[in-house]
């Protein structure tokens, strides 16, 4: 099964700019995290967004197309990162979500959700 964690944005990550307090030991237990999920052939793949302000959406309507210029608010509804994991069910996923530090200075939120198929 592979799941999509998603992990939510910030002010700090929205604004384009490296969440503050950010230290070396926060950097770490993350590259110490992937690389637990790497070992365990759990990992497919990882990576961060840039800010919404970077981005575009496509508003469809029937036929109509429109184009949307970022950014976009409220902060916490947009993804900052994700990991693409191949786990053998949800529990398994859960387990290692609940392993994550903490992604954010502060309070965080990541989602886990299956894909189809």
């Amino acid at each position: 099964m592979r799941v999509m964690v998603f992990v939510k944005a910030t002010d700090d990550s929205e604004a384009g700019h490296a969440p503050e307090p950010w230290t070396s030991e926060m950097m770490a237990a993350m590259g110490r995290f992937n690389d637990e999920l790497r070992a365990a052939g759990v990992l497919a793949m990882a990576d961060g967004l840039m800010p919404t302000a970077h981005a575009r959406r496509i508003a469809i309507d029937g036929t109509k197309r429109t184009v949307i210029d970022g950014p976009f608010t409220p902060s916490g509804d947009q993804v900052a990162g994700f990991w693409l994991w191949d786990v053998k069910d949800m529990d398994e996923a859960m387990e290692w979500a609940m392993r994550c530090p903490n992604p954010m200075p502060g309070p965080s939120e990541i989602e886990v959700r299956p894909l189809y198929g």
